[in-house]
């Protein structure tokens, strides 16, 4: 009898075969007769040949391996980034809520401030007006009720909250609690009784109850204010919005730095940053940040030097070009007077004689440092106040500050008599800035 081995194999998604003729050959099977022989050969098993389709599953197999890996790599990582966003989301949104202070109920508040009543209001800032409440308990608060057209949105907002209620320290204002009902965006902070600095400052009645002792103390207030949030605090934060007006004082008239709703907190490492939108107070901003949107610690430490100048002379630095018939600015003045060798010559009025000379030379020499143009050539806050503290610290000799204007009369003088007195340009060794508020 004639013999045929066949033999099929059959794994998922293929079909192996081997015969012992040619089986791919279809009409040579029909055709074919088998051989007959006494003694049957012996039976050999070839090996199966490989053809077109084991080329193809190797193929597919080694493209798709890779590819489904992929894939579930992929989903993979967009699952932990949105399990992540998700986690940042709620955990900010929890902030405002678990960050130390309370959230107190709309009706409360308006009870409170006698429904925001005129004879309560402490005073209006560029987001809103400040209130003051006391509650039935006794307790006195100012409300900070935010305009519903003010610049200042529900991000700003929370972030005020968030910043605030996370910082201790004497010389910054303690926030109590907020209010996020519909439209009403409101804070809650401890009362302090004498309103703010500019109060005081720029008010030729009030100026006398400022006496340099006291402005002293505020000055070295301030410092260790701005130190805190620097560098002693658990987070690093910058201000970027230090002015009179944001400067409190208690019954005591001891500063208390307020307003943290432009304030940005840093990373441990993080040490500066750049913004498209620059936030604050011209004047009182750094030449970097006001030109290129760059702020760090060294920013809040120019807008400090601009305030010390306006501590000490009473005057304030946007509208100083009006006085006296002075040309330029505060700091531009002050470098004036530092160069002629006069810089007593700022003091305010009001002091008469009642001052240290020394004492007051050096608050200005230090004021001179915290605004040089380059931020690499300013003090550090702890190097401010151990200068303000320690009189046996020597001070380095300041160069022309940041935004230093120079008049006509010193263009020409420079230039020579050939140069049009009508013509203002650059001098090499000097910063012309020209900035238009918004």
């Amino acid at each position: 009898m004639p013999r045929k081995l066949n033999r099929k194999f059959l794994v998922q998604s293929c079909n192996a075969r081997y015969e012992l003729y040619a089986f791919y050959n279809e009409s040579a099977l029909r055709t074919r007769q088998p051989q007959l022989d006494s003694s049957p050969p012996p039976i050999s098993v070839p090996s199966p040949r490989p053809g077109k389709g084991g080329n193809s599953i190797v193929i597919v197999i080694a493209v798709a391996v890779p590819i489904t890996v992929l894939f579930l790599v992929c989903v993979a990582v967009s699952r932990v980034r949105v399990k992540k966003a998700r986690t940042v989301h709620e955990t900010n949104k929890d902030d405002i809520t678990t960050a130390g202070s309370l959230q107190f109920d709309f009706k409360a508040i308006e009870a409170a401030t006698d429904n925001f009543s005129e004879s309560n209001k402490l005073g209006q800032g560029g987001f809103g007006a400040v209130y003051k409440g006391t509650f039935p308990s006794g307790v006195q608060v100012a409300v900070k009720r935010l305009s519903k057209t003010s610049g200042q949105g529900e991000r700003e907002f929370e972030n005020e909250v968030i910043v605030v209620a996370k910082l201790q320290h004497r010389n910054l204002v303690k926030l109590l609690g907020f209010c996020l009902e519909g439209e009403e965006k409101i804070l809650v902070y401890e009362f302090v009784p004498n309103k703010s600095l500019d109060y005081f400052l720029f008010d030729s009645t009030m100026q006398s109850q400022l006496d340099w002792s006291r402005r002293y103390k505020i000055i070295g207030g301030i410092a260790r204010g701005i130190l805190y949030l620097h560098q002693d605090s658990r987070l690093t934060i910058i201000h970027r919005d230090l002015k009179a007006s944001n400067i409190l004082l208690d019954a005591k008239m001891s500063p208390k730095v307020a307003d943290f709703g432009m304030a940005r907190i840093f990373r441990m490492e993080q040490t500066e940053a750049n913004t498209e939108r620059a936030v604050g107070t011209y004047g009182y901003m750094s030449p970097e940040y006001a030109m290129y949107g760059h702020f760090s610690m060294k920013s809040d430490v120019y807008s400090f030097g601009v305030l010390v100048l306006e501590i000490i002379s009473g005057k304030k630095n946007s509208s100083f070009y009006q006085n006296d018939g002075n040309d330029g600015n505060l700091v531009t003045y002050t470098w004036r007077l530092w160069s002629n060798g006069s810089p007593l010559e700022l003091v305010d009025p009001s002091f008469q004689d009642n001052y240290q000379r020394n004492e007051i030379s050096r608050c200005i020499h230090i004021a001179l440092q915290c605004v040089q143009e380059v931020a690499e050539d300013r003090s550090t806050m702890s190097a401010i106040l151990q200068m303000l503290t320690t009189s046996s610290i020597s001070l380095a000799v300041p160069r022309p500050p940041g935004f230093f204007l120079r008049s006509r009369h010193e263009l020409v003088d420079r230039a020579g008599p050939s140069m049009d007195s009508s013509a203002l340009c650059s001098i090499d060794d000097a910063s012309i800035t020209s900035v238009t508020p918004r």
